[in-house]
């Protein structure tokens, strides 16, 4: 598996962290995963514990140990962490920035953003039609959208791990990346003209927004225009994981 790209990039731009008992052994058991270390709350007793020091010595990932408080601030989330957290390699994370360098002079790219969506449901469906449908990214701001945790993760069914997700400070900012790298920025709204029949360029990038407010007024003003998914039958709109299954499946139906 890949190494990680740079030493001095962010670590929330290099691994996922996995917290709790259950999905930390099950990070260890899975050899297609490389788990860079494990932590645990000082004082931590028990046969899950023993358990997952056995399987992090048996896959030769160092164990440390820190106060319970640090955990939890690691981990994102006091309630759930159980005094465990592993922090998994995702190789093809990256800042935006380091994708679109990488991309040198390639015509054609397909990237989804999500602006504000909040559900980790969402975002883990969203990662695996994604990366089903071979996009180049999926760019998932640090601030405003839910890290990628077990909820995200499970949701994914494990795809997260793998997708090619890009990272930058805000979804505006992101766009406004993208744009600059010669992107196209579109976002998904009802009443505009279809994404079906638009004139897309090479690089493209399609924008999805919260769940209840849509695109947020940060995005807009980094967008090209927006488009919208045809709907028939009476029906008004599409949950955003929904949407963004089409909005992924159009893009590779463009790129033949």
């Amino acid at each position: 598996m890949p190494e990680p790209r740079s030493s001095t990039r962010s670590p929330k731009d290099t691994f996922i962290t996995v917290y709790g008992r259950k999905p930390v052994l099950e990070a260890l058991a899975d050899e297609s995963l490389r788990v860079d270390k494990v932590l645990l709350a000082e004082g931590s007793r028990g046969e899950p514990v023993r358990a997952i020091r056995d399987a992090a010595r048996a896959r030769g990932v160092r164990v440390e140990t820190a106060s319970a408080h640090r955990v939890k601030v690691l981990a994102g989330n006091g309630r759930h962490d159980q005094g465990v957290l592993a922090d998994v390699v995702a190789p093809r994370m990256a800042p935006v920035e380091e994708f679109v360098s990488d991309l040198g002079s390639r015509r054609g790219a397909s990237v989804l953003v999500l602006d504000a969506v909040t559900n980790p449901a969402n975002v883990g469906m969203i990662l695996r039609s994604a990366t089903a449908a071979g996009l180049d990214g999926v760019l998932l701001p640090r601030r405003g959208v839910p890290a990628i945790d077990p909820l995200v993760v499970k949701a994914s069914a494990g795809v997260a791990f793998s997708a090619p997700v890009l990272r930058s400070s805000t979804a505006a900012d992101g766009c406004a990346a993208l744009h600059a790298a010669g992107f196209g920025v579109f976002g998904l709204a009802a009443g505009a003209e279809s994404l079906i029949d638009a004139d897309l360029p090479d690089r493209v990038a399609l924008v999805l927004g919260n769940e209840t407010d849509g695109l947020s007024a940060d995005v807009r003003e980094h967008l090209d225009g927006t488009l919208a998914i045809p709907m028939f039958g009476g029906v008004e709109s599409l949950n955003v994981a929904s949407a963004g299954a089409v909005a992924a499946y159009e893009l590779l139906r463009r790129r033949g």
